[in-house]
């Protein structure tokens, strides 16, 4: 008979059990996060085939049973109540480790921004109640079985199976939750557009399959020498990213650089309602993000929502003929030409229209020179002549993980570890052949490629054949990385597969030394997991 005190006791249990189980969603969180709070999304990508976290979770469950089962019956005999604290202890042990060895794990970690700590409260609450509730049916049912092993298992041992509804009542926190966070959004996301369009400055909005963050972080150093300007930090590129951006930092400015990414049909159009922008950078179009699109028309429509939206705008050479009516230049009236790349940086004519000037940046690769010529386009059309672009052009460093080259030991380190698309990829490893010393590149691979998928990755291979080493990350698409680099003439015994970046970073501490160089070629997102 459930007394009060056992009602106590069980509340007690479920709400430590909560306390511990939360930590262990971290991950789980954060996917959320990257999939823009989408729970069916987060459901979806949590039982699809070969998820690492879903693998783990199931060892966290077996090793929940065991350890809680066998504290159980050994405490059985000295009370059900002692037997329960005592598993309990057991619980935290495993669920403290499982934490631990997360810690780390997520390129992206969850952010406990305020609507975070909302669904991280929503979600423990949930948890606690769902915990409760079945305690005080499991302790019915070991009343109805008899005797202190049965309570001492029934009450304590089903818990263990928590990790796999962890998913479902994420979902089930995040949709209950929408009810308060949708007009919330919507009151901060018309909040940040009334600063925008009361505001004095020149609007900018950056968009393309590639290059936006470059582009966006190349131009506000080159404006920046004649103007204030405030650029979207980092990839902040969604109506709440850039809503965020204004809200912190106000528009005391006189140009606003926003970046603008797109998903799915109807992305840049909610943008651009939201930014008014005056002025349009389209980078270029290509098969990233085909996987959500369908199509590069589909794509190409996309992006030149923009182009068509804003009344000036600057048009890449892989973009042209999406705006040609209101196109102040297109990648016919400007470009970098000569290019001449080398481990030291890069040297090209940069013309706007009639303005050439010889310059060289301290950046590598073939798509640096070009994503330079696109923000000195757009400069130009503001209002900056051909020699102020130049002279502001020594100054400008490389973009975080955008082949970024480091010194160790002497080692060079080629960080393009950033999401990476086609062109990029292919322009990355041909600045690795430029280096002396043996030559390494680690990859995982190319994502997001839709129905071109195999047949990119497996191109991506074909350019490796040449280095002394290629080490493949993962299970995702290594196979048709593979495949394309053995079937262009690569050797065999210089390719590696390991599970982990840890795992080749190890290889590499073996087999590379001063003068040599490695390429660490695209990360995948945490949905890849």
């Amino acid at each position: 008979m459930l007394t009060y005190e056992i009602y106590l006791i069980i509340a007690a249990h479920a709400i430590a059990i909560a306390c511990l189980l939360l930590p262990t969603a971290l991950p789980l969180l954060g996917i959320l996060q990257q999939e823009g709070y989408s729970g069916r999304s987060t459901v979806r990508w949590f039982y699809k085939k070969g998820n690492i976290l879903r693998r783990r979770y199931s060892l966290l469950s077996i090793a929940l049973i065991l350890v809680t089962a066998l504290l159980a019956l050994c405490f059985s005999f000295a009370g059900v109540e002692l037997s329960l604290l005592v598993a309990t202890a057991g619980y935290v042990g495993i669920c403290v480790l499982f934490a631990y060895s997360f810690r780390f794990a997520l390129k992206v970690p969850f952010k406990f921004t305020n609507r975070g700590k909302r669904l991280y409260g929503g979600l423990f609450l949930l948890v606690a109640a769902v915990l409760f509730g079945a305690g005080v049916g499991l302790y019915f049912a070991a009343d109805a079985i008899g005797g202190r092993i049965a309570h001492a298992l029934l009450r304590g041992v089903p818990f263990s199976l928590m990790p796999f509804a962890m998913p479902a009542l994420l979902a089930a926190a995040n949709f209950a939750l929408k009810s308060y966070e949708v007009p919330h959004s919507r009151k901060f996301l018309k909040r940040a557009k009334k600063m925008l369009a009361e505001s004095p400055c020149i609007k900018v909005g950056i968009t393309g399959s590639f290059g936006k963050t470059s582009v966006k972080h190349f131009a506000s150093a080159i404006l920046s020498q004649k103007y204030r300007v405030i650029a979207t930090p980092a990839s902040f590129n969604t109506p709440l990213g850039i809503a965020r951006c204004v809200s912190k930092g106000g528009l005391d400015c006189d140009i606003f650089l926003a970046e603008m990414g797109a998903r799915q049909t109807g992305d840049i159009a909610e943008l651009c309602d939201m930014v008014c922008p005056e002025y349009a950078v389209v980078t270029g179009i290509c098969a990233q993000h085909l996987e959500t699109f369908g199509s590069i028309a589909a794509i190409a429509r996309e992006k030149g929502v923009l182009a068509r939206y804003a009344k000036h705008s600057v048009i890449g050479a892989t973009a042209s003929g999406l705006a040609r009516e209101n196109s102040l230049l297109e990648g016919r009236d400007f470009a970098a030409e000569n290019i001449v790349c080398t481990p030291q940086g890069t040297d090209f004519d940069l013309r706007l229209k009639e303005h050439t000037a010889r310059v060289h940046v301290g950046l590598l690769g073939r798509h640096a020179a070009e994503d330079i010529a696109l923000a000195a386009a757009l400069c130009f059309s503001l209002g900056m002549t051909g020699e102020e672009i130049a002279a502001a052009l020594p100054a400008i460093t490389p973009v975080p993980h955008r082949l970024e080259l480091w010194e160790k030991n002497g080692l060079h380190i080629l960080d393009d570890s950033y999401n990476s698309n086609v062109l990029g990829a292919h322009d990355a490893v041909e600045t690795l052949k430029l280096f002396e010393g043996k030559k390494y590149v680690v990859t995982p691979g190319l994502v997001e490629l839709g129905e071109l998928e195999e047949k990119e990755n497996a191109s991506l291979g074909a350019t490796f054949v040449g280095l002394d080493g290629v080490i493949l990350v993962g299970e995702t698409l290594i196979l048709a990385v593979r495949k394309g680099y053995l079937d262009a003439g690569g050797d065999d015994t210089l390719l590696t597969v390991v599970p982990t970046l840890k795992k080749a970073q190890e290889i590499l501490a073996e087999k590379l030394s001063e003068g040599d160089a490695v390429l660490f070629l695209n990360d995948l997102p945490d949905k890849y997991l």
